[in-house]
């Protein structure tokens, strides 16, 4: 459920205004990057994404059935946590099991179990055994899984690829000055791009096979989507097009 103003707890202080941004940001609930919508403080410099704004107390996940997990504001005890999902690190906000002792960021918890852009579906694993469509390797993180089950993509990817272009991306949101057609185009160039960096197993593939892995080079963006929180159609449209000409 979305609220225009919301009073949270970890922000006392102020209240927190709903909003949308072109621009990514660092949520200061997980810790996690996020583009797209938030509630933000008009005052302060401080960020939450959806999920982490209104949490549930407890969740129950599909990959996990024996497993209750619970909101914590940090994650418990004194040794490093990692995110079960993604595999990177705990430093927030976390959904918590205390039988199993695993953990989820709250966004990767919320990854819809498919996706589906209107031509292909794909649908999230736990565990694949065939490589990351951009990393070239198995295993790892969470992965999104197309039709054809050879088109697949870390969770753990869309996460490293973000922080890998963090800076370019945060350092240039504060432009002044310009046109809103320089802005668009000076924030096409600072959006993530995967172009030459995705492992297609498909190349030298023909027929059905080769277009699946085609359209679900599109779908990728709604991957990015789920990963944020929530972007903007502008950011995943961008996203999209880059994907598509790699």
């Amino acid at each position: 459920m979305k609220y225009s103003e919301i009073s949270h707890f970890c922000h006392p202080q102020h209240k927190l205004k709903f909003e949308y941004s072109e621009f990514p940001f660092r949520c200061d609930g997980c810790r996690e990057v996020g583009i797209g919508s938030r509630y933000k403080c008009p005052t302060c410099d401080f960020d939450l994404h959806m999920h982490c704004a209104i949490p549930s107390p407890s969740i129950f996940h599909p990959f996990y059935t024996k497993c209750s997990f619970q909101f914590l504001s940090r994650p418990p005890g004194d040794k490093p946590r990692f995110c079960n999902a993604c595999e990177r690190d705990v430093t927030g906000f976390v959904y918590h099991c205390q039988t199993c002792g695993f953990d989820l960021h709250p966004c990767c918890a919320k990854l819809p179990m498919v996706l589906d852009d209107g031509e292909v579906k794909l649908y999230l694993y736990r565990k694949v055994s065939a490589p990351c469509h951009k990393c070239g390797r198995k295993g790892r993180s969470w992965s999104y899984r197309s039709n054809c089950k050879k088109y697949n993509l870390h969770v753990a990817c869309v996460k490293d690829m973000l922080v890998e272009n963090w800076p370019e991306l945060y350092f240039g949101r504060r432009d002044r000055g310009k046109s809103a057609t320089n802005t668009a185009r000076k924030l096409e160039n600072r959006i993530p791009s995967l172009k030459n960096t995705l492992q297609t197993p498909h190349q030298r593939g023909k027929g059905k096979v080769r277009k699946c892995c085609e359209i679900a080079g599109l779908a990728v963006q709604f991957v990015i989507s789920a990963v944020l929180g929530d972007p903007t159609a502008l950011v995943a449209g961008l996203i999209g097009s880059l994907i598509s000409k790699a």
